[in-house]
């Protein structure tokens, strides 16, 4: 398999919600209160693509992974319950989704390392995400690519783990 990581097209909007629905569903389905609250949405998939955070993983020309990517730009990070390892600029994901068709394929840790390299070309060094309490397939994700617990941020009304990794150039 060839994989490339890039910043997400409009023509792909339907692929990418096609992703996300699946994901909202199984989140649903593990019995998780993530994503079951009307967001995200189509319209969140535009925002996303048209301010260019969007950002797929292809495997070939096929549409089997998405997230949003920005940089410094999360509000609700700075009223952290906890500790942030670093005060500088920082590269924040939301949104990771694998299609169904690729889950259990390491491809959201995949989609980890091209984001720390994206981070890394942008003269970052810091990786901050979060993610809910009931969330175990991202939380292993995090432990298992070298992200330390931080402490809980509220996004959208509701606590989440807060995790950051320290990138070196390497």
């Amino acid at each position: 398999m060839e994989y490339t990581f890039r910043k997400a097209k409009v023509d792909e909007q339907d692929q990418i919600w096609a992703i996300l629905k699946d994901a909202i569903r199984r989140r649903k389905e593990e019995g998780s209160d993530q994503w079951q609250d009307g967001y995200p949405n189509p319209g969140v998939i535009k925002d996303d693509i048209d301010k260019g955070v969007g950002f797929v993983l292809l495997d070939r020309d096929e549409v089997v992974g998405y997230c949003a990517v920005l940089i410094n730009d999360e509000p609700q990070y700075a009223d952290i319950e906890g500790q942030w390892l670093t005060d500088g600029d920082f590269v924040v994901i939301h949104r990771v989704a694998i299609s169904e068709n690729y889950l259990g394929q390491g491809l959201a840790k995949k989609m980890l390392q091209y984001i720390e390299g994206y981070a890394l070309e942008n003269n970052i060094h810091s990786v901050k995400a979060d993610t809910n309490f009931d969330n175990p397939g991202m939380l292993h994700i995090f432990k298992k690519t070298g992200y330390t617990y931080c402490g809980e941020v509220i996004l959208r009304g509701k606590p989440r783990k807060a995790f950051e990794k320290v990138l070196t150039d390497s």
